[in-house]
Order: C-alpha cells, then structure tokens, then sequence
C-alpha cells in the first residue's frame, strides 16, 4: 500500500492510465437515451457521496484521505471538492473503468432542513443554524450537478436518485403547504426531466428511492414512518404516476421481524415482500457467534420469480460498530465485524464472500457498498474496516480488485444486452 508521501506520484499514474483506457472504452458506445429496465435485467449501480467541498463535508476526521485533491480544500486540511470538475470527471473515468450501468446519487439527511422555509426552521429545527442549513445545501447542488456535469462528459452511464425519508419531519407541512419530501421528489424531478438520457426506467417510469435509515418496525399499526410515507405517496397520485419508488433501508440482516421466513439463517434472507424493502448495506459474517443477531447473511427482495435488490460491501461493521476494547485482537476489531482483507492481507475476503453470492441470486440491481463516503467515525479507523472503494492514502488503488468481481459476475449472468459496451 501506498504511504501518505508516496501518494500523490501515485495518483497522477493511475488518473493517466486509466483516462486513457476509459476515453477508449467511453467512445464504443454513449448512451443516447433513458436506460429501460426490466425483469431481464442485471445492473450493477455503485453508491456515490457528492457530498465533500469547503462549505460542506470535509474529509478532516476520517479514516482514509483521498488522493484526489483540490485547490479550495487546501484552507481546511485537503481532500477534493465534489464541485471541482476535475473530480467530476475522474469520479466517472473510474466509473467506467470498473464497468458500471448507473450510479446512486443521494439527499438523505436534513432534508427538511435543505427544502424548508425559514417559517419552519424556526417552528420545528432548531438545529438548523445558518452555516448547517449552507452546507447542507451545498451537498444538494453538489449531487444535483452530477446531472449537467454527466451529460456534458457523454457517459452511457445512468443516476438513481436516493431520497431522504429518515426524519418525520419529511412529512410536516411547510408554509406552503407543501412537505420537503414533496419538494426533493420536485427537486431531483425537475433533473430527470430536463437531462432524460441519465434516467433508469422501472415498471414504466423513472426510478427514485426512499432511504428509510437502520432501523425499520414492522408493524403497520404502530404506524412507522416508513408506512406514513407509503401512505403519502398513494395519496399523492399526481406524484406516484410520474416515478417508480422504492424503499431502501440499512441493516436488514438483523431484523428478522421484516424478513419472509424469520428464524437462524444458513443463507441470504429474503425480505417479506409485503415490505419490499432494498438494502443500502448489510452484514455478511456466517462464523460469528455474537448472540442474537449472528449469524449474518445478506438479504434480497423478489419480484416475481427474480431477485430485485441485492448488496455487496467491501467491509461490514458488527452490531457496536467496528471497535471493540475488550476484543482480543490486535487492532482490537469486533468479533462480528467482517473485514476488507483476508488475516494475510492476501485478498478482499468480505466482497468476494458478497459477489459470490450476488452470482447466485443474480439480482435485477446489484448495488456496490460504497464509493466514497468517507465518514468518520463509523466508518472505520484502518483500511479492515473502511468500506469505502475509491483510492486512498489507506488502501491505494484497488480499483482493478471490484472491476475484476464485476467482470465475473456479467460473465457469469451474460448480460451482455443490458451492458452495451459489452465488457
């Protein structure tokens, strides 16, 4: 691995390597239209932060430092603006390098915060200061420019929208009349609108995903959120016959009470499909003994006879988090964590253990645990557990690892009509 002084003669090889085999591959074959999806399909999609820039999220306090850097960031410690286009189009060199279809793009947090009136704030979010409510919004502009940003650079590559539906406040009325969930669904609507070629279409419509966060109850009559928000959008008509939403939660692995067959796991765990759940991320640790959650396995929602969601991560936290004081080992990892390297440092052991099973299911969307988040501290504090992809100063450039998964796993379901470069 790469050290921190060795980093930046390290970056400036990969960027020209692989721009010069990306601008190649970019030019087979630009998508010049929405991406149409169905029950055929095998898209693999990564989860991708434009969050980082001066007056939003800065990297200072995580894990991992990213090679890429940008000018303006120099004042606050380093790392890249998610605005630089240079970022941009490096970001989606990388892309296309690893053999992507389409990228999650997300707004999940603050919402209310990002959309709301100053009427609101005041009324409901007292967190809210105006430097949050600024850097808040920059993280919006950031993930709405990637729309612009993509169709300028002629990518085949496509971008799912991922909403915020964590908070109740979604659903409060604003002054007028209208909720911030309502207003995201306006706002990332009005960019699918006027850039259609980075659109996926599902079951007839643009696709747009609820994040419903960790921990989901169950039980319809205790009336969680995630049942509000149902509620609201088939309410909302004029809202539901536009797009095809989704629901996607974290940590399905351990909650039984929303799974089809409850019960001790020997496999990947199907979601009731009453709920319908996808996941952003779960826990992949079939050999661990912490009580009463392990073992972990995946879980999967079907349509139909087909797999619809399924994810694969570099590294999975365990139920604390990745560190554990009273562990035995050195650094002293949870028991039940699931870690990127295999003990020799030989191999990705958690991501392989994932795409071996995303090639038995064979899912319609194969979402990829993460780019580039970066986010202290529950992330991780070492490359084990981190579970971010993009090169770093922890683990340098393994790119070529997640490509060379992905490439197995088209070959292995021969998707070559839904891959039009057909890597």
């Amino acid at each position: 691995m790469p050290t921190r002084d060795s980093a930046p003669r390290v970056v400036i090889i990969l960027i020209a390597v692989l721009s010069l085999t990306s601008a190649a591959e970019s030019q087979i074959a630009l998508g010049s239209g929405p991406l149409v999806v169905d029950r055929s399909s095998h898209l693999v999609v990564m989860e991708y932060e434009n969050w980082w820039g001066p007056k939003a999220v800065t990297f200072q306090g995580a894990a991992a430092m990213p090679f890429l850097q940008s000018a303006d960031m120099k004042p606050v410690g380093g790392g890249y603006d998610s605005a630089d286009p240079r970022v941009i189009q490096q970001h989606l060199t990388w892309f296309e390098h690893l053999g992507l279809d389409a990228a999650m793009i997300e707004v999940t947090n603050n919402v209310s915060c990002i959309f709301n009136s100053e009427w609101f704030i005041k009324k409901y979010l007292p967190n809210c200061t105006p430097s949050f409510r600024v850097s808040n919004r920059t993280i919006r502009n950031n993930t709405g420019n990637t729309y612009p940003a993509w169709t300028n650079l002629g990518t085949r590559l496509k971008l799912i929208p991922l909403l915020g539906g964590i908070d109740q406040d979604v659903l409060f009325k604003d002054i007028d009349g209208k909720t911030s969930l309502e207003k995201e669904i306006d706002y990332f609507g009005a960019l699918m609108s006027r850039y259609p070629a980075l659109n996926i279409i599902y079951k007839g419509k643009p696709l747009m995903v609820i994040y419903l966060g960790a921990a989901q109850d169950p039980n319809r009559q205790d009336n969680p959120l995630w049942f509000q928000i149902r509620e609201f959008l088939k309410a909302h008509p004029e809202i539901e016959s536009k797009y095809t939403f989704t629901m996607m939660a974290g940590f399905l692995d351990s909650q039984p009470g929303l799974w089809e067959n409850p019960g001790v796991p020997t496999g990947p765990v199907q979601i009731n499909p009453s709920y319908g759940f996808w996941s952003w991320v779960d826990r992949l640790n079939p050999t661990c003994t912490v009580q009463p959650f392990c073992p972990y396995y995946p879980s999967y929602n079907l349509v139909g006879s087909r797999v619809e969601n399924f994810t694969a991560s570099i590294a999975t936290a365990g139920q604390n988090g990745w560190r554990c004081p009273s562990s035995n080992t050195m650094p002293p990892y949870c028991p039940d964590d699931a870690l990127r390297y295999a003990p020799d440092g030989s191999s990705y052991v958690t991501f392989d253990a994932f795409m071996t099973y995303a090639q038995q299911l064979e899912p319609i969307f194969l979402f990829i645990h993460q780019f580039n988040e970066f986010g202290p501290p529950d992330e991780g504090f070492d490359a084990n557990t981190d579970d971010d992809i993009e090169p770093a100063n922890l683990w340098g450039n393994d790119l070529n690892v997640v490509r060379d998964q992905i490439k197995l796993y088209r070959k292995h379901v021969s998707d070559i009509a839904d891959f039009p470069t057909g890597r």
